[in-house]
């Protein structure tokens, strides 16, 4: 099957969307809530709903940029939050993205991804992130699904992904998911590293 942007349409037109909690995460709120620089620039690739987007912007940050490919979902955000900037939604592929940012927040969207562009994925925040900047979210650290969205894994498998490019501030089960996905979620704090060396192998 093909996990397109047609793909992704249909699941926000049939409200198919099992990962969307209806509100922002918990380990996501307590991280915004300690973050003190309102200007930076800050990215939620496969946002969705954005409730993320939403709670930073209530609270102040002022360049919050939210990407999905599928068109369903940015009308739905559109339509519920008409005040957000519209020069700060994009629908397009993530993967073609062109940008700089001080953070990029994971929310579902690596799972959202065919394992097989997993260090693509990587690769991909590592360009879109300025010096020094911070890939911080959520994996699931959970076997799920092998043949469709949610994919799964471990944090064995996802740290090759992440280590030719980032240093790993925080890498653990998160100890405040909300109760469904208590000890099965990892939150990641990654910093883009300033030189890679990267085995090719």
């Amino acid at each position: 099957m093909d996990f397109d942007s047609k793909y992704w349409d249909d699941r926000y037109l049939e409200n198919n969307l099992g990962w969307d909690i209806g509100y922002i995460s918990t380990p996501l709120k307590e991280y915004f809530d300690q973050l003190k620089i309102k200007s930076i620039n800050i990215l939620i690739p496969g946002a969705g709903n954005a409730y993320e987007a939403e709670y930073l912007w209530e609270k102040g940050f002022s360049n919050v940029f939210i990407i999905d490919w599928s068109q369903n979902a940015v009308k739905n955000f559109r339509e519920r939050y008409p005040d957000f900037p519209e020069a700060n939604i994009f629908s397009e592929d993530f993967f073609k993205h062109k940008g700089g940012y001080d953070l990029i927040i994971e929310q579902t969207f690596f799972s959202s991804i065919i394992p097989s562009m997993r260090m693509d994925y990587s690769r991909k925040m590592f360009e879109l992130l300025k010096p020094g900047g911070k890939l911080v979210g959520l994996l699931f650290n959970d076997a799920l699904n092998t043949d469709k969205p949610p994919f799964g894994g471990n944090k064995e498998e996802y740290e090759k992904y992440f280590k030719p490019y980032f240093e790993f501030k925080v890498f653990k089960t998160a100890y405040n998911s909300i109760k469904p996905r208590a000890g099965r979620e990892l939150f990641i704090n990654l910093v883009k590293k300033y030189v890679l060396f990267i085995d090719e192998g």
